[in-house]
């Protein structure tokens, strides 16, 4: 539609949209090489409401294998269909490395062992909240316990990554203590979980300022979205120099969940200039296939998934996008796998009703597209319909446009 040109490469459409934001949006650090694990078949299982069948979890783990993630997620402790997955998981061959999820214990060690795993990932509560109230244990046996879990798993010849649960309500001291003693044992990451999204952008900037002050080992993020904070979050913990970011589709998990991957993705790619080695195009499609198997929609005002995305109704708005989508559109919706839509009604102005009359094979002079935009507005009933933009659509609105152009003259 306008002047942009489907063509476009990834680069282009991301810089073009971006515009002048790139110039406010400079980190005063270089940013890493990031990875993304995804947790749906783990912590979106966890999510009210949901829960997969072996059949289901296999194809999300093969969906998200193909879009391009570098980690996928699954607990095999939780129950034999899920032992049973995790198993198949391994057997397939995917390019994403399947990552056996447990508590920090010699009997869930060995459940990953017998499925066939290479990557663990385990973890145990490091604030006094957790330690007193949940484990009922002293900050003395949680470390000497979880230093005693890794050294087993190493034991085993396991790659590991251990989760500090609850680290953003842990005193500062004993975090960098307990994150000390698991990297020397042999960690070969360590995960930072918000678990309760308590956290502000600032703090969690901080915590992984203080951790990595302390340890060279390579640091996750897991961010949830109490607050509506996990996206940003996760862009701060990764200013600050995290490697790799938890997500699931939809940021579906326990509570209101934690990082959406398309939300982080896009952002990656879009503010950083990250190039993710992933099929931005299947985001939507991900999106989908979750709402199937869950049997509820993730929303229509979901970010880069949902309808609402690229649904323009305002008349300004819908006259600039009819010129060149990159007045309201951050990246063209083809590029994440959405749509573009118009909603006509009582807030059309004259173009995008001159648009909707060509679209009924007329060519409106200004008088009408005026008559008839202000006809929309006296029937006073908001939204009336709306169209799908197809490339057919997009060119007829774009003739609208001209039309309306030599009118004026």
């Amino acid at each position: 539609m306008g002047s942009r040109s489907s063509e476009e490469s990834l680069e282009e459409s991301l810089s073009i949209g971006q515009g002048k934001a790139q110039s406010y949006n400079q980190s005063p650090t270089e940013i890493q090489e990031i990875s993304i694990l995804d947790s749906t078949l783990r912590e979106g299982e966890q999510g009210a409401g949901i829960s997969f069948t072996t059949r289901q979890r296999l194809q999300i783990a093969w969906m998200l294998d193909n879009f391009g993630v570098d980690f996928l997620e699954i607990s095999p402790i939780v129950s034999k269909d899920h032992e049973e997955c995790c198993k198949k998981m391994l057997r397939t061959g995917f390019n994403s490395i399947t990552v056996a999820h447990l508590r920090a214990l010699p009997s869930d060690i060995d459940v990953a062992l017998r499925c066939g795993a290479e990557w663990i990932a385990m973890y145990h509560s490091v604030s006094d909240i957790h330690l007193e109230h949940k484990l009922r244990v002293s900050r003395e046996t949680a470390l000497e316990r979880s230093i005693k879990a890794v050294e087993y798993a190493k034991a085993h010849g396991l790659k590991l990554r251990f989760t500090l649960e609850d680290s953003s309500r842990s005193d500062p001291e004993f975090l960098k203590l307990f994150a000390t003693e698991i990297c020397n044992a042999g960690a070969d990451r360590i995960s930072l979980p918000d678990t309760l999204g308590a956290l502000s952008p600032e703090g969690m900037y901080q915590m992984v300022t203080l951790i990595r002050e302390v340890t060279k080992t390579p640091i996750d993020l897991h961010c949830h979205n109490d607050l509506g904070l996990s996206l940003a979050n996760a862009l701060a913990g990764i200013r600050a120099g995290a490697t790799q970011i938890h997500t699931t589709i939809d940021g579906v998990g326990e509570r209101v969940g934690i990082t959406s991957l398309a939300e982080i993705v896009m952002s990656l790619s879009t503010i950083f200039g990250n190039k993710l080695n992933v099929k931005l195009e299947m985001l939507s499609e991900l999106s989908a296939l979750l709402n199937r198997y869950t049997g509820f929609s993730s929303g229509a005002s979901k970010p880069i998934v949902g309808e609402n995305a690229y649904r323009h109704k305002a008349g300004t708005h819908v006259a600039a996008v009819i010129r060149n989508p990159i007045a309201y559109e951050l990246v063209p919706p083809k590029l994440v796998g959405n749509h573009r839509r118009v909603v006509f009604g009582e807030l059309s102005g004259k173009n995008g009703a001159a648009f909707f009359l060509k679209v009924l094979g007329l060519n409106p002079s200004l008088d009408e597209a005026i008559k008839f935009s202000q006809g929309l507005k006296n029937m006073r009933v908001g939204d009336l319909f709306e169209l799908t933009l197809t490339d057919d659509l997009e060119a007829q609105a774009v003739e609208a446009d001209e039309l309306m152009k030599e009118v004026k003259r």
